[in-house]
């Protein structure tokens, strides 16, 4: 086993997966020729794909398609080869249309694309430690214009609330219903963004005042986990491998991202931090960070906090989980849920 793919199954907790299952309702009349496909395939290699033609079919052309989206096409059966470098990493859905004497016939198959790229393990040093609410149920955390916030979750015990962190005194809580379950929050363009659990409802709030403005339905039957953003869109995660991009002006989740290590998905991602152009998530039931590129969801880094469970002494601690990233200090600050201690930290190579 690679070097990567232990960090990540240690630390990360990850599964491993095939691909190479044979999908359910293959076409009688032509199939995908996958003799030559590897197990996994990169986002540095080429595809060549060709279809086999047991019944002799005299062939006119064939219309080559990857997740629905025409890619190309050739004369008569010949292969046609196509570079992954723009594919996102994930199970992609290869089609065939064959055409023959005025007819035509689709064949069908599913690759997976994963990482070749080799996480690092990444070192922190403890900067500061400060008090932190034993009874949060820590979803999420983040700096705005320099005041911590944090989200909670837990039925009839949700809220978000701004602290001040070096001496933990809450100076402003807003609760949210009993029937919803908290997760994580984002500030953009003036207004707070908070996420449910399951019950697929977010909650948008002017980022001044707190007041509740609109509340919002998930377009997709997802649940609600972390939260991030940049200059343009907010990012969320959902208890999978994926983070997905949602456009503020209407709430409609556009794309997602798969994250992966290695061969490997990284489900369970939570709690989301955008940092100097990285996503930085934890994973649940896990005392770690996976460092991601956003364009590619590769995992790139892993940073091993477990070590800072020998400071927790709250009887009831649970995971890691809150990630903020404060640009006055350059410091991220991480806690836990039932955590009794926030700790500032820097990370490096």
């Amino acid at each position: 086993m690679k070097k990567y793919n232990f960090l990540a199954v240690i630390l990360l907790g990850i599964t491993l997966i095939g691909c190479k299952e044979k999908n359910k309702g293959e076409n009688s009349l032509f199939t995908i020729d996958d003799s030559a496909f590897p197990a996994h395939f990169t986002q540095k290699e080429s595809l060549s794909i060709g279809v086999l033609n047991p019944n002799s079919k005299e062939i006119d052309s064939i219309a080559y398609f990857i997740n629905d989206k025409r890619v190309g096409g050739t004369k008569g059966a010949e292969k046609f080869k196509f570079e992954l470098k723009d594919q996102k990493l994930g199970y992609q859905y290869l089609k065939a249309s064959v055409y023959f004497g005025g007819d035509s016939s689709d064949a069908t198959k599913r690759i997976e694309v994963v990482s070749d790229i080799e996480p690092k393990l990444l070192n922190y040093k403890i900067v500061n430690t400060f008090p932190h609410d034993t009874t949060a149920f820590t979803e999420g955390l983040e700096f705005h214009d320099g005041r911590l916030f944090e989200s909670t979750g837990q039925k009839e015990d949700s809220y978000f609330r701004e602290v001040d962190y070096k001496n933990g005194k809450v100076i402003k809580q807003v609760n949210l219903p009993k029937e919803y379950f908290g997760e994580g929050i984002t500030f953009f363009n003036g207004k707070l963004y908070q996420l449910s659990w399951q019950e697929k409802t977010g909650f948008i709030y002017d980022a001044k005042t707190f007041k509740l403005e609109k509340t919002f339905k998930y377009d997709k039957d997802i649940e609600g986990w972390g939260m991030t953003h940049d200059d343009k869109y907010i990012y969320h995660s959902d208890g999978t491998e994926k983070i997905w991009k949602m456009d503020p002006s209407n709430q409609k989740l556009i794309d997602y991202i798969n994250v992966y290590s290695g061969s490997s998905k990284i489900k369970a991602l939570n709690e989301l931090e955008l940092i100097n152009g990285k996503f930085y998530a934890n994973v649940w039931q896990k005392d770690a960070i996976a460092v991601v590129d956003p364009k590619s969801g590769a995992v790139e880094g892993i940073i091993n906090l477990s070590e800072l469970r020998k400071f927790v002494k709250s009887k009831n601690a649970e995971v890691l989980n809150g990630i903020a990233y404060n640009p006055a200090t350059k410091t991220i600050f991480v806690t836990g849920k039932y955590w009794d201690k926030i700790f500032e930290i820097t990370v490096s190579e």
